[in-house]
């Protein structure tokens, strides 16, 4: 079970890696500030409305330095959308839908989140054992799991993992 859970993440890292780095232009989904540093609390430089398009240059953490205009800065990853612009920029719909919960539900929720790894970073990973046993130790019981969830009221939802790998 391990392994198919290692495959599914290693599978996830790759395919949101190269999802974000195919597109390097993109626009607004929301009205968020140009920032002059990857913080929240950094100077602004300008307003910047919904649907405006923009040029990815770069990515920190869960922030993207982005050129629109003449002008270029830090703007949340979560603002943006890859690729060309919708009809309507505020409409959640596809891989946003289901990553913020809104697919359906009419419920209004808040995610947070990185969208992967840039080539460089992929190209400069290496394994390294210490991490890995580090990672595995925090696994528990299924025993322990099962009265945690009792204790939280929690109900168990069945689904298929991946085949595992030939």
């Amino acid at each position: 079970m391990k392994n198919k859970l290692k495959q599914a993440v290693a599978l996830c890292v790759l395919l949101s890696a190269s999802v974000v780095w195919a597109a390097q232009s993109g626009s607004m989904m929301k009205d968020d500030e140009l920032k002059s540093e990857p913080f929240r609390d950094a100077k602004t430089l300008k307003a910047l409305k919904a649907g405006e398009t923009i040029s990815m240059i770069s990515k920190d953490g869960g922030w993207y330095k982005i050129k629109v205009g003449n002008s270029s800065g830090w703007v949340r990853m979560l603002s943006v959308r890859i690729g060309a612009a919708k009809q309507s920029a505020s409409a959640a719909t596809g891989l946003l839908a289901l990553s913020s919960g809104r697919a359906a539900t009419g419920k209004v929720v808040a995610t947070t989140g990185i969208r992967g790894l840039n080539e460089e970073e992929l190209k400069a990973a290496s394994f390294n054992a210490r991490e890995l046993q580090l990672s595995e130790s925090y696994a528990i019981k299924k025993d322990d799991a099962k009265k945690f969830a009792a204790q939280g009221k929690l109900v168990a939802r069945p689904f298929d993992y991946l085949p595992d790998a030939q």
